[in-house]
């Protein structure tokens, strides 16, 4: 289960994508604009941040290229959420800090193929072991 911030500023996705979040078992902090989801992602550090690209005041690129230069919030990966398909915006997503890019209208198994991915952790490399507990002393 990991705690995703959704910036989308259009009702009917912003729904959308929370049932299917919800529904996979994650904890969902929404925010309609990028200056609440700036806020949202110091206050909370969420696991992962879907954001939407075109929205009403500062953009979802200007408001991840915050994000990323940020020391607080540079390691969280960002999902670049847009209805636009064009490989020049894929580019500027990535330009700007985005880890991975989704277009619109949403796919289920897309999203959480990505999302799996972003939010794997790393087991130890094969020739170092984990201690079960910590030595005696």
């Amino acid at each position: 289960m990991a705690k995703v911030l959704v910036v989308e500023d259009n009702p009917a996705n912003m729904k959308l994508t929370s049932l299917l979040l919800h529904s996979a078992g994650h904890i969902v902090l929404p925010a309609v604009d990028a200056e609440t989801g700036l806020r949202l992602a110091l206050d909370e550090q969420p696991d992962l941040i879907l954001m939407d690209i075109q929205l009403p005041g500062m953009d979802g690129l200007a408001a991840t290229a915050i994000l990323k230069q940020d020391p607080a919030t540079e390691a969280i990966p960002i999902i670049a959420l847009s209805a636009l398909a064009m490989k020049a915006d894929k580019e500027r997503s990535q330009t700007a800090g985005c880890d991975a890019y989704i277009v619109k209208p949403l796919r289920y198994k897309e999203l959480y193929s990505v999302m799996d991915h972003l939010l794997q952790v790393s087991p130890p490399p094969a020739n170092q072991t984990v201690p079960l507990s910590l030595p005696a002393e």
